[in-house]
């Protein structure tokens, strides 16, 4: 089971980065949205692929034309916060109220429910069980936020699985759709989205994908981009992460939805049999997973 998504924001949100921290800095660059959302509609047209999009409230506040062209090409939409912070940087009134003016900005945009949430980083952690209880009590029921690996903004590596899971707290279970691993020499390889997909060769992604009988991915706007500027502050490190690989993208994700089959989280839910899923229970932390 292959899974396409992307999560909707524009190229200068980069998290951590003091020159790209919040809104009153986002307001020093322009938009590349349309463009780069020309290139992907561009995909998913040649392909007839739907997908899932995670959209930044604060993008859709500011183009919901594109938010609404999502919609009327019948993708579903779910949210990836509304200033695009890391969960755990956060208090969990902060997460609470963001996630609440997410919801309502999109479903004000698209006239449709929001039951699907990401975090930016894949940033829900161990530290943060209670953003679980707040989607959970925000109407969301189904998450892709568990990055089960180590990872520069945290990573969930206690999760304990890496495909589909039942996350049960307060007497209510949340669907989990993490993002995938691949075991290769003792380690856990993230291959399937964002930085990941663009430094590997297709070659390699083609094998492990043939490997894999769950893949979640994970693109974004900017992956497509040849010509974005250069964000301001990055180091040596995040400026390769950034831009490494781009003008390879939108050919190696053609090659990739041509060479296999992929859904979207709408007919994934319906294809898991989740009476069979690990169980992860939480109180103020990770306490049990089961089968």
């Amino acid at each position: 089971m292959n899974i396409l998504t992307f999560d909707i924001e524009d190229w200068f949100h980069i998290l951590d980065n003091p020159d790209t921290r919040g809104e009153e800095q986002w307001s020093n660059f322009e938009s590349r949205i349309e463009r780069n959302m020309d290139t992907i509609f561009s995909i998913l047209e040649a392909t007839n692929q739907k997908a899932t999009f995670f959209v930044v409230g604060w993008m859709a506040e500011r183009h919901p034309e594109q938010i609404k062209r999502i919609a009327n090409n019948g993708h579903e939409i779910g949210s990836h916060t509304h200033l695009h912070q890391l969960v755990y940087q956060q208090t969990a009134k902060q997460f609470q109220e963001d996630l609440k003016q997410s919801i309502q900005t999109i479903e004000d945009c698209t006239g449709e429910k929001v039951k699907y949430f990401r975090a930016p980083g894949f940033s829900i952690t161990n530290t943060t069980p209670w953003a679980f209880d707040a989607l959970l009590e925000n109407g969301i029921t189904i998450d892709s936020s568990i990055f089960p690996a180590s990872r520069a903004h945290g990573g969930f590596e206690q999760f304990g699985t890496a495909k589909p899971a039942q996350i049960e707290c307060k007497g209510m279970q949340l669907k989990e759709f993490p993002i995938n691993t691949y075991r290769m020499v003792g380690k856990n390889f993230i291959f399937s989205g964002g930085g990941y997909f663009r430094l590997f060769p297709y070659f390699t992604i083609k094998k492990f994908t043939q490997q894999s009988d769950y893949v979640m991915t994970y693109f974004h706007p900017r992956d497509f981009d040849i010509n974005q500027p250069m964000v301001p502050g990055l180091n040596l490190s995040r400026k390769f992460k950034s831009y490494y690989g781009l003008k390879h993208t939108e050919k190696k994700l053609n090659q990739w939805l041509s060479d296999f089959s992929f859904i979207d989280i709408r007919e994934a839910e319906k294809r898991v049999d989740w009476s069979k899923v690990p169980i992860i229970k939480l109180k103020n932390s990770i306490i049990e997973t089961s089968n």
